[in-house]
């Protein structure tokens, strides 16, 4: 959620190309402020009331597609973090496509994400069909 202003920027661009968007949950009140900054990560507990992870496995099962938002993080170029590589796996699963706003970062799991074979955007949002 730490990019969520640039997600629902993505959103709304993906949109003007007649895309159907599914943000994450809470994604626009992150981006307008209506939640803090201090909380800009989803907490256990909020996964666990919210039902998140399912809730995020249904939104992709009903998906044709994936798109990971992946800026440097942490020192890390083009990061994915935890909640972005099981979004991943699940789209992988499920026989999805799966897009990376940017090329696969140096990570612990860089041979999983380039196993899952996604399309590498390279910011170019037009590559998208």
């Amino acid at each position: 959620m730490a990019f969520s202003k640039e997600m629902v920027e993505i959103a709304d661009k993906l949109r003007q190309s007649n895309h159907e968007i599914i943000l994450p949950h809470n994604a626009e009140k992150y981006a307008d402020g209506t939640l803090a900054n201090e909380t800009s990560h989803e907490s256990t507990k909020n996964k666990i009331d919210d039902d998140l992870i399912r809730g995020c496995f249904n939104a992709i099962k009903n998906s044709d597609a994936v798109l990971i938002a992946n800026f440097d993080k942490n020192g890390i170029k083009n990061y994915i973090g935890g909640n972005s590589f099981l979004e991943m796996g699940f789209a992988h699963v499920l026989n999805k496509s799966v897009f990376l706003l940017n090329n696969i970062p140096d990570a612990p799991y860089t041979d999983e994400i380039k196993a899952m074979q996604p399309m590498i955007l390279d910011s170019n949002l037009l590559k998208i069909k």
